[in-house]
């Protein structure tokens, strides 16, 4: 975890929210020259720190209304920084708790250098990366009725098992299997809707697709030469990461993936493991899809993996393999090289 140490003449915190934002701005010996609660309007905010604006620097917590702030500092070049907001919780919390004390503390842990920081998304790429995310939770809401068309099913007692019915021409005559009525309208309302994602889909990734050539065609063209990713797994790598240089490790890439569990020790003493919701989920899935896709039709890799499933079983050997496709992205996008899967699996050693 990183820290904000850098020196400036004011120090500007933000209990930042949709309606309202509580500003404490502390100076250079923590003296508070501005406390006060204004509507979140750039105007309005811009107005109350004129005073303070040479050498001054913008903190708040990374909630989901940072962006406008974010944006509005780097135009009026005004030093911003986000803060980590499950760090800035365990460092700052106290038995009473308001926007007050909050935006005071923010400002505080700004001018003592305790700051912990998280990274502040570049605007170019934020919005597709945004919809990438959403074309992803659309895709899992179509999942889940494919799940609930396998579910009824299953409740009915179905003579003949249904089968894979993800793509049109595996459904055929699916809705003649159902012979109740009504069941078979509920079954057809899951499908009409799926159709109607699949459509949404399709055009939202063509869309999504001629958009990150535009941005980052090179390490695009890396990510999809890994067997198993394709348009979608090399998009969501792609923006998720951004710029693999913010990473100035190996280890510290793994952990933003959440590809490793840290451990809690005291005393020489080890007491399991936390912090396993501080990363990226989105890196998390799309490593783990990555290795599954991977293994399909892959007899190496599938040689690989039940070695390492005799040892740790699956779960662990997945996750192994996990691991081991983050590190091996890491170096492909820093050294701007293609995966090589004999030295992914190790197989020359």
């Amino acid at each position: 975890m990183k820290f904000y140490t850098k020196q400036h003449r004011f120090y500007c915190g933000v209990d930042l929210h949709a309606d309202a934002m509580y500003l404490c701005i502390l100076d250079a010996t923590g003296e508070i020259v501005l406390h006060k609660n204004i509507a979140t309007r750039p105007k309005d905010f811009l107005k109350q720190i004129k005073p303070y604006r040479d050498g001054l620097v913008v903190g708040c917590e990374c909630m989901f209304t940072w962006y406008w702030l974010a944006d509005l500092c780097a135009d009026e070049e005004i030093d911003f920084v986000l803060g980590h907001a499950l760090y800035m919780r365990a460092i700052h919390g106290g038995k009473a708790k308001n926007d007050k004390i909050d935006s005071h503390k923010i400002a505080v842990l700004l001018r003592g250098g305790s700051f912990p920081l998280a990274y502040v998304y570049p605007k170019e790429m934020r919005a597709t990366r945004d919809l990438l995310r959403r074309r992803n939770h659309l895709a899992r809401k179509r999942a889940e009725l494919f799940s609930h068309i396998q579910n009824t099913a299953t409740q009915y007692n179905l003579p003949e098992p249904l089968g894979r019915i993800a793509k049109p021409s595996d459904r055929g005559d699916l809705l003649t299997k159902f012979r109740d009525p009504i069941v078979r309208r509920m079954v057809e309302i899951d499908l009409l809707t799926i159709e109607h994602y699949e459509e949404l889909l399709g055009t939202l990734e063509r869309q999504l697709e001629k958009v990150a050539e535009h941005h980052d065609p090179i390490s695009l063209a890396l990510l999809k030469s890994i067997q198993g990713v394709g348009r979608i797994l090399g998009m969501v790598i792609l923006y998720e990461i951004e710029n693999i240089a913010r990473f100035p490790r190996e280890q510290d890439f793994a952990s933003y993936c959440r590809l490793v569990k840290p451990a809690k020790e005291s005393n020489g003493k080890k007491y399991g493991h936390s912090g396993k919701k501080i990363g990226n989920a989105h890196l998390r899935w799309a490593f783990g899809e990555a290795v599954v896709l991977m293994l399909k039709g892959n007899k190496p890799a599938q040689a690989v993996l039940q070695k390492l499933a005799s040892k740790h079983g699956k779960g662990k050997a997945l996750a192994i393999l996990s691991h081991r496709l983050g590190r091996a992205v890491y170096y492909m996008l820093k050294n701007q090289e293609p995966f090589d899967q004999d030295r992914f699996l190790r197989l020359g050693a």
